[in-house]
């Protein structure tokens, strides 16, 4: 057998930096998927600077499951990486369109992916599934109801799935970050170099800080590599101790 080979969705992005990364690290043969890709240029320097990357723009599920099993007849880390800018306003007064965009990028986009990869994982016995999904849920903010929704349902995808895997001795689980560094959720610009903004990651995060890309690839390198099945439907949160209870006096 050669190398273990992994899948990455949304590969420059959220999550994918550092899951690529990790798993390169570890030997496994990377199929990147991103819709960057599309551009000719992009996807070359990609190539050229994730030496065992094969960057693809496939945007389509079943396509994209399809052409990594005819190219390599297996898939070993499936990582489902969604990610969509959180959108934030009061219930009367959000966009429909916005909620169906929320839901198709962050719920529906893995629900498809698996749709098209559990008939291939089944019949291979094997595979590790993980979704990258978020832990904002535990503490709802005003104005959060459409990405809240979405991820509560990407959370609870993960429980289905691990039930309905686990007789395949599949295991499912999610990685669920808040407070990482990612320019799609927390920009340096604004929470790393602006003092007002590290300040207030500072308070609201027990850890005093934004999660750095290596130790969420720690966690991806685990979640890969893992020989048994038995841990399954597991959301890890990742979020440096948020939410805290806040501090009152004694």
């Amino acid at each position: 057998m050669g190398k273990k080979i992994a899948v990455v969705t949304n590969a420059r992005d959220f999550v994918g930096p550092p899951a690529v990364r990790a798993l390169l690290d570890e030997g496994y043969r990377v199929v990147a998927q991103d819709p960057g890709f599309e551009d000719a240029q992009v996807k070359q320097a990609y190539a050229t600077e994730h030496p065992g990357a094969e960057p693809v723009a496939v945007a389509d599920p079943q396509q994209l499951v399809d052409e990594v099993w005819e190219r390599h007849g297996r898939i070993d880390t499936l990582i489902s990486n969604d990610a969509f800018a959180a959108i934030h306003t009061p219930v009367e007064a959000a966009d429909l369109e916005d909620l169906y965009a929320t839901i198709e990028h962050v719920m529906v986009a893995p629900f498809k992916l698996m749709q098209a990869a559990i008939p291939r994982l089944k019949a291979q016995g094997s595979g590790n599934v993980i979704l990258v999904t978020s832990c904002r849920t535990e503490l709802p903010q005003p104005g959060g109801a459409m990405p809240d929704m979405a991820r509560a349902g990407a959370n609870a995808l993960v429980k289905s799935l691990s039930i309905e895997l686990a007789p395949f001795g599949i295991p499912v689980n999610a990685i669920a970050p808040n407070y990482l560094y990612s320019e799609a959720y927390f920009p340096k610009a604004r929470f790393i170099e602006d003092p007002v903004g590290r300040e207030f990651i500072r308070e609201v995060v027990p850890a005093g800080r934004l999660g750095e890309p290596e130790e969420v690839g720690e966690l991806v390198r685990y979640l890969a590599n893992m020989k048994g099945s038995f841990h399954t439907g597991t959301i890890i949160k990742f979020a440096g101790g948020w939410p805290a209870a806040p501090e009152r006096p004694i």
